[in-house]
């Protein structure tokens, strides 16, 4: 099935959207040595999320390099025994460590203690989670919230609690369910220069 077709709700299924997805990330030699690093460490509840994955579909999709105009590759984790800044640090430490020469492009963040640092950085307060996924609910766009991780015998699992099909669309959808328009108008501008393909859906519009 051609890519673009699975951005049809209506012509593709979300199953075709998920194996689909799961072709690119699997034949990027990047993603998986994230992925792989991440597995090797054994983080509870932890994923490679948002921009890495939906922009290497873009690329694909565009027939650019898997790695054009990603910013970086966001892993997140859930780890809710230690909720310390020396805890979390050390992961990354780690991340680095085993990544070199992706450390500068690298954001690990265990998602159990976001809320204690979140308002004092974006002035909005921030609940606190229960897993690692619910924090895919609160990006500013739906398109963002996607997630994969390495499960067993090398298959890849797949999580988008609003879908796989706006990605392939290359279609921003805004989350109203945040206040987070400033963030969501900023990373649209940014977005539409690198990808002029994409549309995007005017926040006051949905």
């Amino acid at each position: 099935m051609d890519l673009q077709t699975l951005g049809n709700p209506s012509a593709a299924t979300e199953d075709q959207r998920i194996a689909a997805l799961q072709k690119i990330v699997l034949g990027t030699p990047v993603l998986m040595r994230i992925l792989h690093a991440i597995k090797d460490i054994g983080l509870p509840d932890a994923w490679l999320v948002s921009g890495g994955v939906y922009q290497t579909v873009w690329n694909a999709l565009t027939g650019r390099p898997s790695d054009f105009g990603i910013k970086d590759y966001d892993v997140i984790y859930f780890d809710g025994t230690d909720l310390s800044y020396e805890a979390e640090d050390a992961v990354i430490r780690d991340m680095n460590a085993r990544l070199p020469d992706l450390a500068d492009k690298l954001e690990v963040r265990n998602q159990a203690r976001v809320h204690l640092w979140y308002e004092r950085r974006f002035g909005r307060p921030y609940f606190p989670l229960i897993c690692a996924m619910e924090s895919l609910t609160t990006y500013a766009a739906k398109t963002h919230a996607v997630a994969v991780r390495l499960g067993d015998r090398g298959t890849l699992e797949v999580q988008a609690p609003f879908g796989l099909a706006p990605i392939f669309a290359m279609r921003l959808v805004p989350n109203l369910s945040t206040d987070n328009r400033p963030t969501y108008d900023e990373k649209a501008r940014r977005m539409t220069a690198l990808w002029p393909e994409l549309t995007v859906v005017d926040w006051d519009s949905t």
